[in-house]
């Protein structure tokens, strides 16, 4: 007979085995992870299990889109990745807006889907969707899970990818059935990514060709896109244009990375830019690109885009650089470490003093301008009411249109990751609960949603949230009862045949934000605006103000299509 053999040991790791729903918990506890945006489903019911249990906040939007828009607005604000979930599907498809806004801007998100159980995929079970085929041209990395040994390392793979590099979405699709098998724990996740090595280091003879071209230079300007505050490089970007002296321009989605109070400061660059912008891009010899990838708001007509200018390029992505715009000096680098190399360099400015004072001129002569009545509630004036009330440092987001472009002209940002917005994609809808993630992740800022009242119809369901999370955004509706931007192009170049961009019903929205118990105000007069609007904002509660701004107001300047910037209609009244 043999003998009864002892039993082997069996190492710790071994022995503690968990399902796939708790390793997702605890791969996002190590992640960091404060917030999830979310809507359950059957496909991800196991990891809503798994979430009761786990000390982890979530926020119940009540769409889909809901929930990823404030995802982003978390992560423009935070800096750290937003996380959703939603449940396979129809779930999962009604994200796929956000994350191709997400995308386009830039913004770091991990985004979980459930899946149907492995054992069906591909066979049209029910709610079904090839969610990673679906999402593969619109993020950054995708990963389906096939074996539940692999969840935490494309866990924490997937937060990585999303935030190192050129931020962006990165999509994780679990089926249910590795959600609840059991398998060992892994204590120390290594992530295998070898050909995922983003280059964060400029290289040296690349900035010294920088310093020379600036050196020879009599008309140089920077031009600061939204890499700046990706690489949280704004400090380092206002001492290089200090040390060399150098006018600094904004792209839409970069304003808030310089200060706009700053002498060296000319204002926003592109379709709706203004006028000294536009035409320092134009004149310029040296057009120093941080962090924007040359789109056509910005651009205009490409045969005209800064015809005399030495492009130096500054960007983590090396296929942004040359791919609209031609490139002499190309530099891939984080736009932080480029600046602080560039500041190595003892600092040689070229003859600029003319330039300076010729640009100086442009804007005292071509300032944006607005007419102010007394009977009608001016979009403009109301903004800027706004930024005084709070001395220009509250957050604000937008949704698409014209009061995004009124916003961007007329509430001048100070300080970086203050202004949120849909630029790449220009999504209706986004503002709004792109306010809620904004709040959440700074929770003692003031947070002003601009919004239009179309776009807010597209998600304004999450008004619920502004009461059950006791969160005192302000949503301001400039209200003009039209698609606003539709309108002002159909006025221009279809004369004025307004096909389907004019209410002739809306809802009461005073009534709507009081059935939500949000205090509402309705305002028609600057009077009434001005009133109401210190009242609400120092409210420490959340409030909607239905503005009726003048139906007729149109967005200037403004490149007409196929124009260059340097050919812009509504300069002067």
């Amino acid at each position: 007979m043999r003998a009864k053999l002892e039993a082997e040991p069996v190492s710790q790791t071994e022995t503690e085995k968990a399902n796939g729903a708790d390793m997702l918990m605890k791969a996002l506890k190590e992640e960091q992870v404060e917030i999830l945006f979310g809507y359950p489903g059957g496909a991800v019911l196991p990891i809503y299990d798994a979430l009761y249990k786990a000390p982890i906040k979530h926020v119940l939007a009540r769409h889909e889109q809901g929930a990823i828009h404030a995802a982003e607005g978390y992560a423009r604000v935070s800096g750290k990745p937003g996380v959703v979930i939603a449940t396979s599907g129809p779930g999962a498809t009604n994200l796929v807006t956000g994350i191709a806004d997400a995308m386009m801007d830039s913004l770091p998100l991990v985004i979980f889907t459930g899946q149907v159980a492995s054992g069906v995929i591909g066979t049209d079970a029910f709610q079904e969707a090839d969610v990673v085929g679906i999402t593969m041209p619109i993020t950054k990395h995708n990963y389906q899970v096939r074996d539940i040994k692999d969840l935490p390392r494309v866990v924490k793979e997937a937060f990585h990818i999303a935030s190192t590099g050129r931020p962006g979405p990165v999509l994780v699709d679990i089926p249910k059935d590795l959600t609840v098998q059991e398998a060992p724990q892994v204590k120390d996740v290594e992530m295998d990514l070898p050909g995922y090595q983003p280059n964060f280091y400029p290289n040296p003879l690349q900035l010294r060709k920088l310093v020379d071209a600036i050196k020879v230079s009599k008309r140089p300007v920077i031009l600061a896109g939204a890499g700046v505050l990706h690489g949280k490089a704004s400090e380092e970007l206002k001492n290089f244009a200090e040390s060399y002296d150098l006018p600094v321009i904004h792209t839409l989605l970069g304003l808030g990375g310089f200060p706009a109070d700053h002498s060296l400061f000319l204002g926003m660059a592109g379709m709706h830019g203004c006028y000294t912008s536009n035409m320092a891009l134009y004149e310029c010899d040296l057009l120093i690109n941080i962090g924007a990838r040359f789109d056509d708001r910005l651009t205009g007509n490409l045969a005209t885009f800064a015809p005399k200018a030495k492009v130096v390029h500054i960007d983590i992505d090396p296929a942004e650089i040359g791919k609209n715009v031609t490139t002499h000096i190309p530099i891939v680098a984080d736009s932080k470490q480029a600046l602080l190399k560039i500041l190595e360099h003892q600092p040689a400015r070229g003859d600029t003093e003319g330039w300076h004072r010729h640009l100086q001129a442009y804007k005292l002569e071509n300032p944006f301008w607005y007419t102010k009545t007394n009977d009608v509630l001016s979009p403009q004036l109301l903004i800027e009411q706004v930024y005084e009330m709070t001395n220009g440092e509250a957050i604000v987001t937008t949704d698409v249109g014209q009061h995004q472009m009124w916003a961007a002209q007329y509430y001048s940002f100070k300080k970086p990751n203050n202004w949120v917005t849909s630029g790449g994609l220009g999504t209706m809808g986004f503002g709004f609960p792109a306010a809620i993630g904004a709040q959440l992740a700074n929770p003692s800022s003031k947070v002003v949603a601009f919004v239009g009242d179309g776009g807010f119809q597209m998600t304004l369901q999450e008004l619920v949230l502004l009461k059950e999370l006791n969160l005192p955004v302000k949503v301001v509706l400039l209200n003009n009862s039209t698609l606003g931007m539709v309108r002002q192009w159909q006025e221009t170049f279809y004369e004025e045949r307004y096909s389907q961009s004019l209410f002739s019903l809306q809802p009461d929205f005073v009534k709507l934000a009081e059935s939500y118990g949000i205090k509402g105000y309705r305002v028609k007069t600057q009077e009434e605006a001005e009133t109401v609007l210190k009242e609400a904002l120092t409210s420490d509660e959340p409030v909607l103000i239905d503005c009726l701004v003048n139906p007729k107001e149109n967005v200037y300047p403004m490149v007409a299509p196929g124009k260059g910037i340097h050919e812009m209609l509504g300069v002067k009244p």
